[in-house]
């Protein structure tokens, strides 16, 4: 199972993946975590990674060597892969999490992250998954990975909803791109500073045609852990990522 995690800049995506993949392994799942935000840098952290892994648009040559074949449907050479196929340096991996990187931007003038999107649809098409595993994709904030497609290869959508109009209107239109590739989407909200918000929330989203899964508790555990850069560890919002995943499994 392949679950996209998706919604606008700073919703708390990267949180959601990372509060995802301990759940999974909380419950025996093998879990590969795939980094797809070309600007986030903090996941790897949140994870319990000493260090990132090697962008995997490296191991295909950088930026000019990708863009060379954009025109081609097939970038890397094999037509199935596994994340045990990935050279040395490219995959960081302990007690069954595995974690992948597509790529960052890492300097100005670098132009666009068009190549990074074409490697993660192309990765996500060939991926494959062993029993008992999932994969958890952290996509680019906004809507654009839509436009490139990289979401027809993808089982789930999973949308990070935050208590603000932009969030909202984002919200309708990931349904509706969704829903032009018949993927289903489901919602979690995050950052709710009240019942009383999320309710309300909540209740915009059900006539937008979105079911709600699940809500993140504001959980100081997690606050802590993003301003010290370490690892997240069991908390409120740990109980309720289970139970989102949970309601994610049946639902598949």
């Amino acid at each position: 199972m392949k679950i996209s995690v998706c919604g606008k800049g700073g919703s708390g995506k990267s949180t959601v993946v990372a509060l995802l993949a301990k759940a999974a392994r909380q419950r025996e799942l093998s879990v590969v975590v795939v980094d797809s935000d070309e600007s986030n840098s903090s996941l790897f952290r949140m994870l319990g990674f000493d260090h990132p892994p090697a962008p995997l648009l490296e191991m295909v040559g950088g930026k000019a060597s990708l863009k060379e074949k954009m025109k081609s449907s097939d970038i890397l050479s094999r037509t199935q892969l596994s994340v045990d196929d990935l050279p040395i340096g490219h995959l960081q991996r302990k007690d069954h999490l595995s974690l992948v990187s597509i790529g960052k931007i890492l300097q100005s003038l670098e132009g666009c992250a068009c190549p990074m999107g074409v490697l993660s649809r192309e990765f996500l098409k060939k991926l494959w998954l062993p029993e008992k595993t999932i994969a958890i994709i952290d996509m680019e904030a906004g809507i654009e990975h839509f436009g490139r497609g990289i979401d027809q290869f993808i089982d789930k959508v999973l949308l990070v909803v935050e208590p603000s109009y932009e969030s909202m209107v984002m919200a309708s239109k990931i349904r509706d791109l969704a829903a032009g590739i018949q993927k289903e989407v489901v919602v979690v909200l995050n950052k709710m500073p009240s019942e009383q918000i999320r309710t309300k929330v909540e209740s915009a989203l059900k006539q937008s045609r979105l079911e709600v899964i699940g809500t993140v508790p504001e959980d100081p555990e997690v606050f802590e852990a993003g301003l010290e850069g370490r690892q997240l560890e069991w908390g409120k919002a740990l109980d309720a990522a289970a139970d989102i995943l949970d309601r994610l499994i049946i639902q598949q």
